[in-house]
């Protein structure tokens, strides 16, 4: 069975979660980290970076990309756009670092890690379809939370009325109160 290690010369593994709002940092590895570099998370950045992997010997590689459906999804459209192979990192196991130290260089490094030491590889999950249905699941749920606090207050309300009110609207349905 063949490995990541056997189809690629290197590993770019990017760092893309947490507060990776603004920039991706991506560290190219075979095992022992190459280089690194840390560009905006926009059509520059992501050319920037593509050009300065493009630069390097190595010219078989796959990226391995946390939060591909989060901070990283921009990224991961335009790599798949130029037609490289991404792989999708859920999170991995970090070692604790000592003095809670976290650098973002060495994310990365640890994604790609991850990446050759798996048996399975993730494929990003994305597409306009994908996307058009996670609008729509977002929006659905945002839709019925409000609508449950709207109900909620309007059955406080009755809990405070005046006995003269209150007394009308107690035994009515959420669907009726709303109504009356």
């Amino acid at each position: 069975m063949n490995t990541l290690a056997d189809e690629v010369d290197v590993v770019i593994g990017v760092d893309s979660v947490d507060t990776h709002k603004n920039t991706h940092t991506a560290v190219g590895t075979t095992g022992a980290e190459l280089a690194s570099v840390t560009v905006a998370t926009n059509k520059k950045g992501y050319r920037q970076l593509v050009g300065q992997v493009a630069a390097w010997p190595q010219q078989r590689r796959a990226w391995a990309i946390e939060g591909v459906s989060s901070y990283g999804a921009g990224l991961c459209r335009e790599l798949r756009r130029l037609g490289e192979r991404v792989i999708e990192i859920d999170h991995p196991a970090r070692p604790a670092r000592r003095n809670g130290s976290k650098t973002d260089a060495l994310d990365a490094v640890c994604a790609a890690r991850e990446a050759l030491a798996r048996e399975h590889l993730g494929q990003p999950r994305s597409g306009d379809n994908r996307e058009a249905l996670r609008v729509l699941t977002t929006t659905r749920e945002s839709a019925v939370h409000a609508r449950t606090q709207a109900v909620n207050a309007v059955h406080a309300l009755v809990v405070t009325a005046p006995e003269a009110i209150r007394g009308r609207l107690r035994e009515l349905s959420s669907t009726m109160l709303l109504r009356r």
